[in-house]
């Protein structure tokens, strides 16, 4: 009997994603697969796809995924994004939920033997550790963003005893945790900052208690890209670094059938010369202040560049939704020869295209490794959490983008205009481009039959079979 992975992703899109390309990896090396999704998520992608099953393709070519929904108890259109009413249950009423159905799956399975399974979880989630003991389940623990925060997280109590977390606006250099040389406290997730945000610092407080018992840790990264901490952290506890998981037939679909709403955007988009066009994006989830928005809208202007932007409703503050009275007046008239505004688009698409020269960004993990595997230079504006800590990693560590603005939170269309021009000027951005060459082709060789990330994972599927087999 093949091992039989029960998965439960966290619930927003920036981890599901790697969650379903873990997923498939798996299946791929013969495992089965339970993957559960909350109905809201369920729903939420029936929306904007045909089929809302996201293995029903890789069942037709023999894969063991089986796709299950469950409730959490709140409404479908409840807005559960960083709601604290959301986050108490989090915390305290959706370990029940996940309890019940993996009992449930383990009961209604009679051809499979209960200890051939085991849990897969985000390790945001604190209650891996208790269901795994309940059911004797190996428990393994899968982080979704890199090894850099997962350490400033894992030494939470270091930073605390020192002093240095709640950073609470101050800017000084920290040299001591394990694995990393040095990074400044304005680096820091946006968690660490602040003070006031209880329930969410203890949602992850909790998590990373929980997380030192797991069995093992898969991180969707590169070792040759973050060696020093990964080696750090691989003394405390089984660590593999098996990223970037993409998936099978990434960028392979038509663009034109993921730009929207025009009909011809493919053709818009293929029209327009090699390393012509910016793309911008500020993530799914981002609530982007209003001047933020206005001035980068001005500095498109004033670069003149051609550009896709993703503007989704409700991404602006205090009204405005989609951008609506926040552009500058006649800004659509003035750019809709060398501009285009959706509200989605499939981005892994959209970042191979040859047009594209540049990437305007919030900085998600996804968002870099994407730009990254497609050789598209970076401008970063990070928003929050471990979007401050990545933006470290893409701009002072590997080189291969620069940010937004160099003052802290303060943005203006100059400047804007500026680093735009930069990036999308070859010959200024050379040496940029140059580097994130050599950054890509690490990501392609670690991902390639011999590289590290295929190792990695071949020894994770060989030590975690022994350890539910033996």
């Amino acid at each position: 009997m093949a091992p039989h992975a029960i998965m439960v992703s966290f619930h927003l899109q920036g981890h599901i994603i790697p969650f379903v390309n873990l997923a498939l990896k798996l299946a791929s090396k013969g495992f089965s697969i339970t993957f559960a999704h909350l109905h809201f998520v369920h729903q939420h992608i029936s929306q904007s796809q045909h089929d809302a099953d996201p293995f029903a393709a890789a069942r037709t070519s023999g894969l063991d995924i089986r796709y299950t929904t469950f409730s959490d108890g709140f409404p479908l259109d409840f807005d559960r994004a960083f709601d604290a009413e959301y986050l108490k249950f989090f915390r305290d009423g959706y370990p029940d939920k996940v309890d019940q159905l993996v009992g449930k799956i383990l009961q209604s399975d009679s051809s499979t033997a209960a200890s051939n399974y085991f849990l897969i979880a985000d390790t945001f989630c604190a209650w891996p550790e208790k269901i795994a003991k309940k059911y004797g389940l190996v428990n393994v623990s899968f982080w979704t963003q890199p090894a850099l925060v997962f350490s400033l997280y894992y030494h939470l109590e270091l930073l605390r005893g020192k002093g240095h977390v709640p950073v609470d606006g101050r800017r000084e250099m920290v040299d001591y945790v394990p694995g990393v040389d040095s990074i400044n406290t304005k680096d820091f997730m946006s968690y660490l900052h602040d003070t006031e945000l209880e329930v969410i610092h203890d949602v992850i407080f909790r998590a990373f208690d929980a997380v030192k018992s797991a069995d093992f840790i898969l991180c969707n990264t590169v070792e040759e890209l973050e060696a020093d901490t990964i080696s750090a952290l691989q003394q405390k506890q089984p660590f593999y670094a098996i990223g970037p998981l993409f998936p099978a037939d990434f960028a392979t679909k038509s663009i034109a059938r993921s730009l929207m709403p025009e009909a011809n955007s493919a053709d818009w988009l293929n029209s327009r010369p090699p390393r012509s066009v910016l793309y911008v994006s500020f993530g799914s989830l981002a609530k982007t202040d209003r001047n933020v928005i206005a001035q980068v809208a001005g500095g498109l202007l004033l670069s003149g560049v051609n550009f896709i932007w993703v503007v989704r409703p409700g991404m602006v503050d205090s009204g405005g939704g989609g951008g609506g009275g926040v552009l500058p007046e006649g800004f659509e008239d003035m750019t809709r020869k060398r501009g285009l505004m959706v509200p989605w688009c499939s981005q892994n698409e959209v970042l191979s295209n040859p047009a594209i020269g540049g990437f305007l960004t919030h900085c998600g993990w996804n968002s870099i490794l994407e730009s990254v595997w497609c050789g598209v230079p970076i401008i970063c504006y990070p928003l929050f959490t471990d979007q401050i800590t990545n933006r470290k990693l893409v701009v002072d560590d590997w080189k291969v983008g620069i940010n937004l603005c160099e003052g802290e939170g303060i943005i203006n269309k100059e400047e804007v205009a500026e680093k735009i021009e930069f990036v999308m000027s070859e010959k200024r951005s050379e040496e940029m481009r140059q580097q994130m060459e050599k950054v890509r082709r690490t990501l392609e060789n670690a991902t390639s039959v011999d590289g590290s990330s295929e190792r990695n994972f071949d020894r994770f599927v060989e030590d975690v079979s022994h350890q539910i087999f033996s």
